[in-house]
């Protein structure tokens, strides 16, 4: 029994020799798979980073086209409708400022403020009467130097003549007396013709 025993020890020793180099030897094996797996992964891992990356520059370029294309579009619409709702605002602006005037100046038509076109329209008659009155003296000063002329004749000569000299030097006088009134009821007239403004109650 003991060569039994022995017998059976050895085999035991025997196998779990095997046993130990079986386990080394598949432990080998496995370390070196990992090795052989983590270099493909390496070289592969390369390759599939760079196809990768290559992938995500096209999907980028594409993403950029799609969102300068929404953009433009979106601009576009924005200033469209900018356009738009500036030329309605400035419409209604212009009907809001008429609006604004005819009430402005129908107040102050019925303060008895006179227009634009009143002052204008005196303004004219205003001209047209300086116009007129600067005439008028001219002509006066030519008939006033004429009758001294006139008057230095009609001393040297006789007597006789003097009086009726006197006699027609009266009614040149009254010559510009007549015009100086005249002249007063044309401003008069022009005054009378210029429209009155209602008084404001």
């Amino acid at each position: 029994m003991v060569k039994k025993l022995q017998k059976l020890s050895a085999d035991k020793k025997k196998s779990n020799a095997q046993l130990s180099s079986t386990v080394k030897d598949s432990a080998q094996q496995i370390w070196l798979a990992g090795l052989g797996a983590f270099s493909k992964a390496q070289e592969e891992g390369g390759k599939v980073f760079e196809a990768l990356v290559k992938e995500g520059l096209t999907i980028q370029r594409k993403t950029q086209a799609v969102a300068e294309e929404k953009i433009t579009e979106a601009t576009s619409r924005v200033t469209t409708m900018a356009s738009d709702i500036g030329s309605k605002a400035q419409g209604q602006w212009d009907k809001l400022e008429n609006i604004f005037e005819d009430r402005v100046a129908k107040a102050l038509a019925k303060l008895g403020v006179p227009s634009a076109r009143d002052l204008e329209a005196l303004s004219a008659r205003v001209d047209a009467l300086a116009k007129g009155s600067k005439a008028a003296p001219a002509k006066a000063a030519a008939k006033a130097a004429a009758k001294p002329v006139a008057k230095a004749p009609a001393k040297k000569a006789a007597a006789k003549k003097a009086a009726p000299a006197k006699a027609a030097a009266k009614p040149a006088a009254k010559a510009p007396a007549k015009k100086a009134a005249a002249k007063k009821t044309a401003t008069r007239a022009a005054a009378d013709a210029v429209p009155s403004t209602p008084s404001a109650s």
